[in-house]
């Protein structure tokens, strides 16, 4: 596959009608940031399964000439969500992944909208009105989208386990069973959910008519979370960390996401020298493996909700720090592995603009269809982002009312010492840091054209959709000979299919200092690049 291109906009997104909703925006002269907002809305409707408006989101943002900048939308846990409430509820183990107990943090992307917003207006002169933004998502929401073979394949993987949820048959099956590929999906109640937020504003979800609604559905079908909840919720502006790499400034978002994970694994692969091997050689993929592992074991072991964190995230990325987990991958062996953190449902997407202003963005309801509520008069598919959350008191991760849960999502950033800049992501749970890792090196370390460094086979290191085993897995594109050393080396390997979606929809766009854009999509995904 070719790198698509450009020069006045470019957009990717794991749906093609999403990149398409941001290319209309920038056609229009809209800005990045509008754009993405249109794309956000757009993919929250016509790819409900990996995201909704109920979720939470993150932004990671540059502007030639101005500092970088990051949104964080994530909600934090009701302040009726105790240990003691769910001991109240019969549950002292964990908490469940589905249903009204699991939806216990308030969804925050629509307040990351609304930053986006008014950020847009403030400091890149955004003219649009949030009407025109959310066109789009509301058309396809009132007048149906083409269902995708992904959404249709995922939902009859998981309809015995979703259908006694409130809502979910109601919403997501047609009698009783999943939506045929290529029929039309309606969502009525969304459309009329989304016309209320371009009429009112992003705050209405909040602390307005919308919110009290809200807050009643969710109470009514046993949520902890109440009107309050809602109304104390903000997005936070932030700096995002930044890794300085020998090649670029890596920039990703801070705690309680794991994008210090995501730069943990390029600074110790840069320490390492990881351009001395071949791309995609069996030395590569071992090393990125064994990078993954040390990075994971900070991140198990300090990463949260950052006001219960020791230290700063930035503190895990100086070159000291950085070289001491370098020390400790061996180049012949691999070292053991435990449990990782599992999957989850999210989609990545990333515009860069004329000017040059780039966003790279995520969006997630956590598992697939969240916690598999849909609420009645609204339509809002609710998150189930706080099951991350520990009922043991002594957890990284315990559960307290208005700590935010950690979050696998990560949107990446780099600027190139040559002048060039890059966004670039993808959904997928422990997968994230790992497939961000292939895509980084191969085009920065290795000089691989956008579209080809995600074509390629990728690994993953953990858990995939419906499994337990924690082995690392491969594309069954890789050579024999890659998978046989491999194992040699000590690897408990399992092979994937070709395209496999448990890898990941990864996407990624390259700005040059001409203006040029070249991009590229995932075709493990319904994505697309567009550009003009």
């Amino acid at each position: 596959m070719q790198p698509k291109w450009g020069i006045q906009g470019m957009a990717v997104a794991p749906h093609s009608l999403a990149s398409q909703s941001a290319l209309a925006v920038l056609r229009e002269g809209g800005n990045s940031l509008e754009a993405m907002i249109a794309a956000a809305a757009t993919i929250a409707v016509v790819y409900p399964h990996m995201n909704s408006i109920g979720g939470d989101s993150f932004w990671v943002i540059h502007a030639p000439g101005k500092a970088m900048g990051g949104i964080d939308a994530c909600g934090a846990a009701a302040g009726l969500a105790t240990r003691s409430w769910y001991q109240s509820q019969g549950i002292t183990g964990s908490i469940p992944f589905r249903g009204p107990i699991a939806a216990n943090t308030v969804a925050g992307t629509i307040s990351g909208w609304g930053a986006a917003f008014a950020l847009s207006k403030k400091s890149l002169g955004g003219r649009l009105p949030l009407s025109r933004l959310l066109e789009d998502a509301i058309h396809y929401a009132e007048r149906g989208v083409p269902v995708t073979h992904s959404q249709s394949a995922l939902t009859e993987k998981k309809r015995a386990e979703l259908t006694p949820q409130p809502g979910f048959a109601d919403t997501f099956l047609v009698n009783g069973k999943a939506p045929a590929t290529g029929s039309v999906f309606l969502q009525k109640r969304l459309a009329a959910t989304l016309r209320q937020i371009a009429k009112k504003g992003t705050d209405d979800y909040y602390r307005g008519e919308l919110a009290e609604q809200i807050a009643k559905e969710l109470k009514q079908i046993g949520s902890p979370l109440r009107l309050d909840d809602l109304n104390r919720h903000q997005a936070k502006l932030i700096n995002p960390l930044h890794l300085a790499h020998s090649v670029a400034n890596v920039y990703n978002m801070t705690p309680p996401t794991q994008g210090v994970v995501s730069l943990m694994i390029l600074g110790i692969l840069d320490q390492l020298n990881l351009r001395q091997y071949a791309v995609d050689s069996p030395e590569y993929v071992h090393h990125c493996v064994e990078a993954t592992k040390q990075a994971f074991k900070v991140r198990d072991q300090f990463v949260t909700d950052p006001a219960y964190m020791q230290q700063h995230g930035q503190e895990f990325l100086s070159p000291a720090f950085l070289k001491t987990l370098a020390d400790k991958v061996s180049s012949q062996k691999a070292l053991p592995w435990g449990a990782g953190r599992g999957p989850a449902d999210t989609i990545w997407m990333g515009v860069i603009d004329s000017e040059g202003r780039c966003v790279s963005f995520i969006q997630s309801i956590y598992h697939e269809f969240g916690a598999g509520i849909v609420l009645p008069k609204t339509g809002i598919n609710w998150q189930n982002r706080g099951c991350s959350f520990s009922l043991d008191a002594n957890a990284l991760n315990a559960l307290e009312p208005y700590r935010k849960p950690f979050h696998t999502l990560n949107p990446a950033l780099a600027l190139f010492k040559d002048g060039r800049s890059m966004v670039y992501g993808t959904m997928g749970g422990d997968g994230q840091p790992q497939t961000q890792c292939a895509v980084f090196t191969r085009t920065a370390v290795y000089g691989l054209d956008p579209q080809d460094a995600i074509s390629r086979p990728r690994w993953l290191l953990g858990r995939t959709w419906g499994q337990t085993s924690d082995s690392l897995k491969l594309e069954s594109r890789f050579d024999p000979s890659l998978v046989k050393q491999l194992k040699e080396m000590g690897h408990d390997v399992e092979m994937l299919a070709d395209f496999d979606e448990s890898v990941g929809h990864a996407g990624c766009i390259i700005r040059e200092p001409s203006g040029i854009l070249r991009g590229g999509w995932d075709p493990r995904s319904d994505g697309a690049v567009a550009s003009f």
